[in-house]
């Protein structure tokens, strides 16, 4: 059985602007800080995981591109479902790397979990095609 329920699109577009706000940040962050992302990699617990994938510097740098763009195309309502699955791969080596095995600061980790759930929401639901209310 499925259920029904009504949402305010602007509640929609809020969970989308807010989520993509990290994104854009954190892909400035590595562009603009890359050596300081780099030596985080270095100093994780799971910095083999990263290393497998390759030289960290140029890691950094290719996910801060896909952050800011991903994380744009999302702020503005495009393709909310592709850009969400783009955010999804590139925070779960991220997650994988520098947040989990850090037990004296699980609260990165949470966060990471909470924004897997919003870009969740816009893989399983089809917001594009709403315009002031949809019915989930």
């Amino acid at each position: 059985m499925k259920h029904k329920i009504e949402v305010d699109y602007r509640s929609i577009q809020l969970l989308r602007i807010t989520v993509s706000g990290i994104f854009l940040i954190a892909g400035l962050n590595h562009l603009l800080q890359t050596d300081k992302v780099v030596n985080r990699i270095a100093l994780a617990s799971s910095k083999n995981f990263a290393y497998f994938f390759g030289d960290p510097t140029l890691l950094v740098l290719l996910s801060g591109i896909v952050m800011i763009l991903a994380g744009a195309v999302f702020l503005i309502g495009y393709k909310t479902k592709w850009a969400a699955i783009l955010l999804i791969a590139i925070l779960i080596p991220i997650t994988i790397t520098v947040q989990i095995g850090q037990t004296s600061t699980l609260g990165p980790l949470f966060k990471n979990i909470t924004i897997f759930g919003g870009l969740l929401f816009f893989i399983l639901n089809d917001t594009n095609k709403f315009n002031k209310k949809i019915k989930l």
